[in-house]
C-alpha cells in the first residue's frame, strides 16, 4: 500500500455522491482552508456510523474554520443514500465501487482482523490544502474520537 505524503499533490477524482457528482478540484476551489477527505469501510456499521455522526456534529465548526468534508467508501449509492438519510448526514458521501480512488489515496490494502488477513478499506483521513497538496495524512485511524483528534491536529482547538 502506498500512502499519500504531506506536500505531494493529491490525486484528483470525480465520483458520484449523495449530493451529485463531486470532483476534488472543485471542492478544493470552494474551500478556504482545505478539504477533509475521509475513507471508511462500510456505511451503517457501528464504527463508521460513529465517525460519520462525529463529522456531522462538527461540520458547522469545520466549515466555519474553512474546511469542506467528504466521506468515501466502496458502498453502492443506494446504501450511501440510506445511511445519509437515517443519520441525517449534512456532507456528501461518495461511492468508489471499483476502489480506484481508494487505491490511489492509500486507503485500500491489507487489513488484519482476529488473525485473518484480507484486502479492504483502511480507515483514513487526508486533508487537502487549497493548492491541491496533502496537508495532513492519517492512516489506520480510530473511529471514536477521530474528529476531536483531527481538530487538534489542524490547530482548530487551540
Amino acid at each position: 500500500m502506498t500512502t499519500l505524503e504531506v506536500g505531494r499533490k493529491a490525486p484528483d477524482f470525480t465520483l458520484d455522491s449523495t449530493q451529485g457528482s463531486i470532483t476534488l478540484s472543485n471542492l478544493v476551489a470552494s474551500a478556504d482552508k482545505g478539504v477533509i477527505v475521509y475513507f471508511y469501510p462500510k456505511a451503517s456499521t457501528p464504527g463508521c456510523t460513529t465517525e460519520a455522526c462525529d463529522f456531522r456534529d462538527n461540520l458547522n465548526t469545520l466549515k466555519a474554520s474553512g474546511y469542506t468534508v467528504v466521506g468515501i467508501s466502496a458502498d453502492s449509492m443506494p446504501a450511501l443514500e440510506r445511511f445519509t438519510e437515517k443519520q441525517g448526514l449534512n456532507f456528501p458521501l461518495a461511492s468508489d465501487p471499483d476502489h480506484s480512488v481508494l487505491e490511489q489515496w492509500g486507503a485500500w490494502g491489507e487489513k488484519k482482523n482476529y488473525g485473518r488477513s484480507y484486502e479492504g478499506i483502511i480507515r483514513s483521513t487526508v486533508v487537502v490544502a487549497p493548492n491541491g497538496t496533502v496537508a495532513l495524512a492519517q492512516y489506520n485511524v480510530k473511529a471514536t474520537g477521530h474528529v476531536t483528534r483531527l481538530r487538534r491536529d489542524l490547530g482548530l482547538d487551540a
